[in-house]
């Protein structure tokens, strides 16, 4: 469940854009409405320039049925209204580890897939940017 605590509010009132981070399990994706409602409240009421850059899940252990049927709904539910990356985070037990020791996954495992799909997201993310920059450019004129 997510925290949805003064330390999250101020984050979200100072912020541009959020990408909400969601694990492929069920106890998570309730919880997204939650925290959907949160930011909403946070754009109503203190900052109406933030917005939902997207939708991002993690953990996800394509192997089992679980997952996929975690993320399939996600995706139904959510992706007419907020984008849901295409990149998917994988669930990886080097990751864990890692974590623990305060290393980068690019440091670790450069040519791992918890790497290579870090690196898919940001191009995802990078081409956001351009589109919003674009806009911003067609807009000026």
């Amino acid at each position: 469940m997510p925290s949805l605590g003064m330390l999250t509010i101020n984050a979200l009132a100072a912020a541009n854009s959020v990408i909400v981070p969601v694990q492929a399990q069920y106890l998570s994706a309730k919880s997204l409405e939650q925290l959907l409602m949160t930011i909403n409240r946070v754009r109503r009421q203190i900052n109406p320039k933030l917005r939902i850059d997207g939708i991002l899940l993690t953990m996800v252990d394509a192997r089992t049925n679980y997952a996929r049927e975690i993320s399939a709904l996600l995706r139904e539910t959510y992706g007419s209204k907020i984008r849901v990356f295409a990149t998917d985070i994988p669930h990886s037990v080097r990751a864990a580890e890692i974590s623990a020791e305060g290393k980068s996954i690019f440091a670790h495992d450069p040519k791992g897939k918890v790497a290579t799909a870090y690196h898919a997201l940001t191009q995802e993310v990078m081409k956001i940017e351009k589109q919003r920059e674009k806009h911003q450019a067609e807009l000026g004129r």
